[in-house]
Order: structure tokens, then sequence, then C-alpha cells
């Protein structure tokens, strides 16, 4: 395991146009599992192929342990990609697939047979090692990728989109087994991914890139909970928007003086506040209470969601239904925004 950190790390493939990758620093700790997340074009795969080899650097480094790598080649950089596409050489069988960097490293038959074994028990794929590639699923085949890049023992693995090209049931079986891979080879790992749910479900730190720039990094709680700017908490989950501005009493805005310790010091600022629907109250509490048209109400099994009207305002809140009677559709309602669950981005 290895601690990776990008120092003002740059790529501009051409002069004329604009890096796709812009003075990104952040750090992976040894033994993280780091989700690079980010809408499609955002850069998120560039910056895997430079922390590989795979792309010279522009502008910055890529340290491994504190030492600058950018000029040392990919194979002696202990660093493996798992590509999008499993990349499978198909006139070879799986078993010899999963040996062929130990081939390459000039290992014993017998050490490459133990080894090519232990990872299709590991894989879940023993008794498969004669097939060849096409006689697998792509399920499989994301698999035995996995398997070979594992099996030379890297000190880090660099998962491009794991799980894009699979149906919702092999999602959940290959996610099951990264999950397994980190745990028991405590491999630094940095995987990308457009997908909320799968960076959520997958990271302990999820880095947020828009256009190549980093937005937030930081624990998966924290973009939730503590997200840096609007676009991070409208890109993290489900969230409501309200300006205002900072003031001795608390926070003005256009439906009354709303109450947060976060105003304190910031008189006279103009700031936007975010509350998640799940923190909105549907009842009367002793501050921050608005009386609010329903203008929807859609029970949908665990929660009941409503659509509430206040000042041209309209917000979502989600609510369980074995809280409270609730209101009705139509109807006017009392809902409160607790101080501590309000946020200012």
């Amino acid at each position: 395991m290895i601690d990776i950190t990008l120092n003002n790390l740059t790529k501009q493939y051409n002069k004329s146009e604009p890096a796709v990758v812009k003075s990104l620093n952040m750090t992976v700790s040894r033994g993280d599992l780091v989700a690079l997340l980010g809408p499609s074009g955002c850069g998120k795969t560039t910056i895997l192929k430079m922390i590989a080899g795979l792309h010279s650097v522009s502008d910055g480094e890529v340290l491994f342990d504190g030492k600058v790598v950018n000029h040392i080649p990919a194979e002696e950089r202990e660093v493996v990609m798992v590509f999008q596409n499993s990349l499978l050489f198909p006139f070879m069988t799986v078993a010899e697939n999963i040996g062929f960097g130990l081939k390459m490293r000039h290992l014993g038959k017998e050490e490459i047979d133990r080894r090519v074994h232990e990872m299709l028990e590991l894989i879940q794929m023993d008794g498969m090692g004669e097939r060849k590639s096409h006689q697998l699923s792509g399920g499989q085949k994301q698999r035995v990728a996995l398997a070979r890049a594992l099996v030379i023992r890297p000190q880090v693995l660099l998962l491009d989109e794991p799980l894009s090209n699979l149906d919702a049931y092999l999602r959940d079986e290959m996610r099951d087994l990264i999950l397994q891979v980190h745990r028991d080879f405590k491999v630094t790992t940095i995987f990308v991914t457009h997908d909320q749910e799968e960076a959520v479900l997958l990271a302990d730190k999820v880095a947020l890139i828009f256009e190549g720039r980093l937005h937030q990094y930081g624990a998966v709680r924290d973009f939730y909970e503590k997200p840096q700017s609007e676009r991070v908490a409208s890109f993290f989950g489900n969230r409501n928007f309200i300006q205002g501005i900072c003031s001795k009493q608390g926070i003005e805005t256009e439906v009354g003086t709303l109450q947060s310790a976060l105003a304190k010091d910031r008189h006279g600022e103009k700031v936007c506040l975010m509350i998640r629907p799940e923190h909105i109250l549907p009842e009367k509490g002793k501050e921050n209470t608005i009386l609010c048209l329903i203008k929807e109400k859609i029970y949908m099994g665990t929660f009941v969601r409503y659509r509430i009207e206040f000042a041209d305002n309209l917000w979502d809140v989600l609510d369980s239904p074995e809280q409270r009677a609730g209101y009705d559709e139509g109807k006017r309602g009392w809902f409160t925004f607790p101080s501590h669950r309000i946020w200012i981005v």
C-alpha cells in the first residue's frame, strides 16, 4: 500500500484548447477506497491514466509515498488499471489471461498456477479456467479482468467505471467483490464513476470533479450534510434552496427570519441556505415554522413525499408514513426547518 498525492495536477492535450484536468490537489491515504465522481467527460479517467503512467503530466506532480513519479514508466509503478471494457485476450483461456502478468514477470509455472487458482476461487470462477473470453458473460469478464490485475499484487488498484456495463444484479455482485478485494488485499484503490449511489456504497472518500476541477473531497457524509457549494449539493442528493442575508437575529429570507447557528459572525453576508427534504418536519415547531400549501402528496411505500408551496417556492419534503398523520393534498399545513439541519452553501 502507498499514499498517493496529486499536486497541482494538470493535463492539457492541446495548447489551443482548455485543460481537461486543472490544478488538482488531493491525497489518497494508503489503503483508502476513493471514488472519483462526476459527469461524463469531466476528466476522471484522465486522472487515473496520469496516476498509472499511461498519460504524461502537463503540469504538477504525482507522488507515491512522497516521491515524484512523473517520469517513472507505467510498468515500474506497481499500479494496475482495470478499464471499463475488460480487454481480455480473446485467444487465451481465463487462466492464461489471469496469469499473463505473472508470465511477463518470469515467475515459475508452479507459482503462476498457484496464484491463478487463488484468483479463480476469489472471483468464484473455480473450474472455469479453460474457458475463452467469448464464453463468458459481461460480469464474468469484469471479474477476470479484476483477477488479472490483482494477481501481480499491485500497490495501487485503479478501476475505470467498473460497474457501468453490468445489469442491476451483476452490479451488486461486482460491488461486493470490490469491497471484499479491498478488505482482503488492503490495496490503495481509486475508482471512477458517474453514479452517486455507487460512490456512496463503495467509497471511504469521494472526490467530486466538474470540468476537470476538484470541487469537494472528503467523507461521503460531508457531501450530503455539508456540501461546499450549490452545485455540489445539487449533484449529491435531493435538496431545497432559499436565499437569505445574515443578521444578528438569524438569516433574513423572503418567508421571515430563520434561526441557524451558522449565521453567527456573518452579519450582512448574502447566503444560500440548503435543507434536505427528509430533514423538514411536517409539524408546527417552536422556530423556523412556515404555513405551506400542500400541492402534492404521494405515498411511496417507505415514505410520503410532499411538494409544498410557500412564497413562490416549491420544495420537496420526505416523511415516514408511520411517524404522524400528515396533511392532505390541497390543504395548508405547518412545516418546520430544524435549525441544526440548515446548511449554508
